[in-house]
């Protein structure tokens, strides 16, 4: 078998959890990790959303985001109920707490992102983002 040390997935793995780690190096003063950040980033924008849609909408499995989502519910950040529709499906909002811990989660994302700017380059990490999000475009 013949492996390359030029692995796209694992350049890709690499730089993400290099990436991941500088941002919850930041947001661990709020008591956030990144992807804690985005859920409730993504519920701020809707308010409220299903477990599907917030899943979809991050592409990530919908186990991994429960599994995420669990620690927000504890501390009383977002809160889920069963639809009134169906309760098979179960919707996600930000409560209050949560929206004031992302407000002073915000100043520290932005630092993060600063540091990685200054580290990598804006122009790089703009072009690099617009490649990102054309890859997971649907």
């Amino acid at each position: 078998m013949k492996v390359s040390p030029e692995d796209d997935c694992f350049a890709i793995r690499q730089a993400a959890r290099y990436v991941t780690q500088l941002y919850d190096r930041h947001l661990a003063q709020v008591g956030l990790k990144t992807t804690q950040f985005s859920i409730m980033y993504h519920l701020r924008r809707r308010k409220w959303m299903t477990m599907k849609e917030l899943a979809d909408s991050m592409v990530m499995e919908r186990t991994t985001l429960v599994r995420a989502i669990q620690p927000l519910q504890r501390d009383g950040l977002v809160y889920t109920e069963a639809s009134r529709s169906n309760r098979r499906v179960l919707t996600v909002m930000l409560t209050t707490a949560g929206e004031e811990r992302l407000i002073n989660a915000c100043d520290h994302w932005f630092a993060a992102q600063t540091e990685f700017e200054q580290r990598f380059g804006s122009k790089r990490a703009a072009d690099l983002r617009t490649e990102l999000f054309d890859m997971t475009k649907r």
